[in-house]
């Protein structure tokens, strides 16, 4: 059950809160706790989702870090973020400019 299932599922408990019983009650709720706490990024459409988990695993990467470098490198290339600077500026360079 996904996160927004849960979630419908906790909203319809909610506005019929005097018709579920105490027992059902408890499972969502524990259900939704469980669900919180395993939250690991954001639902994906799983043919997306997928595709990344097969390329996570031939890079040899968790899909976290999949996601994080796709996101990073995106932004840099839009020139959201900067470009990271790899020389260090108190360094010396070979050869000439």
């Amino acid at each position: 059950m996904g996160r927004i299932s849960v979630a419908v599922d906790l909203e319809k408990a909610a506005d019929t809160i005097a018709d579920v019983s105490r027992a059902d009650l408890q499972i969502k709720l524990r259900r939704a706790a469980l669900m919180l706490r395993n939250v690991g990024g954001i639902d994906l459409d799983p043919k997306v989702d997928e595709s990344l988990t097969g390329l996570a695993v031939e890079m040899g990467l968790s899909k976290t870090d999949l996601i994080r470098t796709i996101v990073g490198d995106w932004l840099i290339a839009n020139a959201y973020l900067p470009v990271p600077c790899t020389l260090d500026e108190e360094g010396a360079t070979e050869g000439s400019a």
